[in-house]
């Protein structure tokens, strides 16, 4: 558990103290939800409990889909690129937040740091694109269904894969280089559970228009575009569906979109309700904020596999015949 909590085995910085380099800290203060410190061991038990959902959920739809061939479809890979961003995006924050709760270890090297925020956000954006693939591949079986094997091959598959990693990595690099100009000659201490790119941002004292800048801009080449393009994948849907004469088969080519469309919900409502309380919501109490925060990281990794296995009948049968029900 030492590895996971980021500590460090020197002398513990002072919250006003400062690296001599570029006023920059050796490490940097996470506070846990502000105003809640009383009732951290409390909030962690759920906490724990979704992160063991997550990661029973997630590796139980890897363990499906990964070993058979007949589960190498577009949809059913888009499904798996989920669960390893999920995992990966879960081990990325959440050990640290059990023992922020737990131990009070509430240090974490600046590079440290640095590195969370990226993967942070980066898994986020690549999971964002994960989700306009799952777009397009409802877009391509509903509205042009005798081309969908030709169009979504498995090459393709691959190649948007990599695409939604360089994506996010790309538009990620640039943040970690961007917090190292700033200087911290007032505290680093971060009202927050983990090191979310803004939290860090607010704590400088020097110049951060850049910085807010570059958030606001990425937040709008990746969540905005990839929001107007699902929209317009949903809007041809929707057309088509309701040009069918059959209510049975307008009902089965929505019921294909029901768990894409929930999944949508829980993981850009949460996005966008933290990314404008940080720029607009002064009046929200910090608490609510930080907590909000918590879910968005928690929520959505823990429900994505129990969407597509409750109302994907090739998965619930595969879980079935794996646990012997």
């Amino acid at each position: 558990m030492e590895f996971f909590c980021f500590r460090i085995n020197n002398a513990k910085l002072h919250p006003n103290a400062t690296h001599q380099k570029q006023n920059q800290p050796d490490n940097f203060i996470l506070l846990g939800i502000p105003g809640l410190e009383a009732a951290h061991f409390w909030i962690s038990i759920p906490m724990v409990t979704m992160y063991a959902l997550t990661i029973f959920g997630n590796c139980v739809i890897l363990a499906i889909i990964m070993p058979k061939e007949t589960f190498h479809k577009p949809m059913y890979l888009f499904l798996s690129m989920m669960a390893i961003i999920d995992l990966v995006a879960s081990a990325t924050t959440t050990p640290k937040i059990l023992c922020i709760f737990w131990f009070n270890s509430k240090e974490i090297e600046f590079s440290a740091c640095l590195a969370q925020l990226f993967f942070i956000h980066a898994l986020s954006m690549m999971e964002s694109t994960i989700l306009l693939a799952m777009a397009f591949d409802r877009y391509v079986a509903i509205c042009h269904p005798l081309r969908y094997s030709s169009i979504l091959t498995n090459t393709i598959i691959a190649k948007i894969g990599v695409l939604a990693i360089i994506r996010g990595s790309f538009l990620m690099a640039p943040a970690p280089f961007l917090i190292r100009r700033l200087s911290y000659c007032h505290t680093n201490v971060i009202s927050h559970t983990y090191c979310e790119h803004m939290a860090v941002v607010k704590i400088a004292c020097t110049d951060t228009t850049i910085n807010r800048v570059y958030g606001l801009t990425v937040a709008l080449l990746v969540i905005a575009v990839d929001m107007v393009c699902i929209a317009v994948s949903y809007c041809a849907i929707f057309r088509t569906v309701f040009k069918l004469s059959s209510r049975e088969a307008r009902q089965k080519a929505l019921s294909t979109c029901g768990p894409h469309i929930c999944v949508i919900l829980i993981s850009y409502i949460p996005a966008l309700f933290s990314f404008f309380t940080h720029r607009f919501g002064h009046n929200i109490p910090l608490y609510v904020h930080i907590t909000l925060a918590n879910l968005y990281i928690l929520i959505p990794p823990m429900c994505n596999p129990l969407i597509y296995g409750a109302r994907t009948k090739e998965i619930r049968r595969r879980v079935v015949v794996i646990f012997h029900l």
